[in-house]
């Protein structure tokens, strides 16, 4: 047993000794694996992303149920958004809150406009949503709400206009404009030029929910700009029910009431936002598992290498009678200390490579924290670097022992 430590001992100082000597080798090997760490929990953390993000914008849109006629499809005109297929959505969503168990039942409406800061200036296309009254749950973070919807004025749409128009930050900032000034906004271009609105209000609501800059308008008003009084379109109509209203049951009444509307939860409607999108799912699982393949294909290649460069060394050492389970041993631990420290560095370096990523994804696609690490994310990265960083060079070492001392002189 001494005799065994003995050899234990001194294949550790030899693996001690070697990486010192070889400073520069050691030091490329430890970028090496941090960087396979990080393709491990950058890529796993933007396929957690994907995943994630959908639900959270259903979620932070604090409703319980949405109805949509038929399909919900996401359309790319204009930037993005939705289609409008539920039709009478004013009529539909006044009886829907006349049901037990409903607080409020707000029709919603995404249609693509043209927007400039002057009639003379050049149009951009935007996604304006449409909401109803003052848009109680969107959220204003400088300047104020709507004060409400009063053209619909019953159906009739020859009520006063507000004239009144929320913005996103990225609105403001791409057309510069903030609260007080004034846009021009219509569904053509001509009604656009004389159509003439006034920023109220800045909100993220929207642009969070789509992933993309978004204007938020009284309903009617986009209604009107947009040419579709008559048949008055929605995306959804948004459901918000008493707080001790039982959901599933409230689900099971409306569905049986309007059985030719789809009446889903928040889980339920992400879902059916993302059926036609296959592969958005598909990509974000194929990072995952691309993340850990890749991770662990690269910490193998690293450490056979890093061995590999050791053969006539450590053949020299057995030449001159050194015990094969010493040199093992101080293959074994290299791989530890590389895994080990590469592990730990390509840890340190992901929270701000993940900063970067998302600063740059919110720039692109409008969503922030796109990529999201997780705690089984770094755990997994740390055991791929040490874990698989150890048996790569335990193998590399076993086969280093085997093949005849003079094939490697």
């Amino acid at each position: 047993m001494r005799r065994l430590l003995t050899r234990i001992w001194g294949g550790l100082t030899l693996s001690t000794a070697q990486l010192r000597h070889h400073r520069l080798r050691l030091g490329l090997a430890i970028v090496g694996v941090a960087l396979a760490v990080l393709a491990v929990t950058l890529l796993a953390g933007a396929g957690i992303g994907v995943l994630e993000t959908g639900t959270q914008q259903f979620e932070s849109a604090d409703r319980d149920l949405w109805v949509t006629a038929g399909e919900t499809r996401i359309t790319s005109a204009g930037g993005g958004g939705f289609e409008n297929s539920l039709y009478d959505s004013r009529s539909v969503a006044a009886e829907m809150e006349a049901h037990d168990g409903v607080r409020n039942a707000a029709p919603l409406a995404f249609e693509t406009v043209y927007v400039a800061t002057s009639p003379d200036a050049e149009f951009r296309t935007i996604v304006a949503t449409g909401v109803p009254g003052s848009g109680a749950s969107v959220t204003i973070t400088d300047g104020e709400s709507l004060s409400g919807d009063p053209h619909y004025a019953g159906g009739t749409y020859d009520g006063e206009r507000t004239n009144e128009i929320l913005i996103d930050e990225e609105t403001a900032r791409q057309l510069d404009v903030g609260v007080g000034d004034t846009l021009y906004v219509g569904g053509s271009l001509a009604s656009a030029r004389n159509n003439e609105m006034t920023v109220v209000g800045i909100s993220p609501t929207f642009e969070q929910l789509l992933g993309t800059p978004t204007i938020t308008v009284p309903l009617s008003e986009l209604h009107a700009v947009t040419g579709e009084t008559v048949f008055e379109p929605a995306t959804f109509i948004t459901i918000t029910l008493e707080d001790d209203a039982d959901a599933e049951a409230v689900q099971r009444d409306l569905e049986a009431s309007y059985p030719e509307y789809e009446i889903r939860t928040n889980q339920e409607q992400l879902e059916a936002v993302l059926q036609e999108q296959v592969l958005v799912l598909a990509a974000a699982g194929t990072l995952v598992v691309l993340a850990i393949g890749a991770g662990i294909a690269l910490t193998l290649t690293l450490l056979s290498l890093v061995v590999a460069q050791q053969r006539k060394t450590l053949a020299a050492l057995r030449a001159i009678g050194l015990s094969p389970l010493v040199t093992s041993v101080a293959v074994i631990w290299q791989g530890v200390t590389i895994g080990l420290l590469g592990g730990l560095l390509g840890l340190a370096l992901t929270p701000p490579a993940v900063a970067l990523l998302n600063r740059l994804g919110g720039a692109v696609v409008g969503f922030d924290d796109l990529v999201r690490t997780a705690t089984w994310v770094s755990l997994a990265g740390l055991l791929i670097a040490v874990g698989i960083g150890t048996l790569a060079a335990a193998i590399a070492g076993w086969r280093v022992g085997r093949t005849p001392v003079l094939e490697d002189l």
